[in-house]
């Protein structure tokens, strides 16, 4: 079972903060898994549209959309950060 986290203005444009998700056999990288997640819900392609920047964390871990899934992780997806 997979635990997925939104954060910040993802998490406001999704209205969710977490969710779990049994891997489908379709999905084996994480970007397989936002094409299901857009597929489930279109209103998620507002926020994985290709022009928006989405950080990847697995288990805590920066990642990419490569990154392969075993199906029991915790995936957090998150806008870029800024100092100040």
């Amino acid at each position: 079972m997979l635990t997925i986290q939104y954060f910040a203005s993802i998490r406001e444009a999704l209205d969710r903060n977490q969710e779990q998700l049994q891997m489908p056999d379709s999905v084996s990288t994480v970007e397989q898994l936002i094409q299901h997640l857009v597929q489930l819900n279109p209103h998620f392609s507002t926020v994985f549209n290709a022009d928006k920047k989405v950080l990847i964390a697995v288990n805590q871990v920066v990642a990419d959309k490569e990154y392969e899934l075993a199906g029991n992780e915790e995936v957090a997806f998150f806008p870029p950060m800024t100092g100040g």
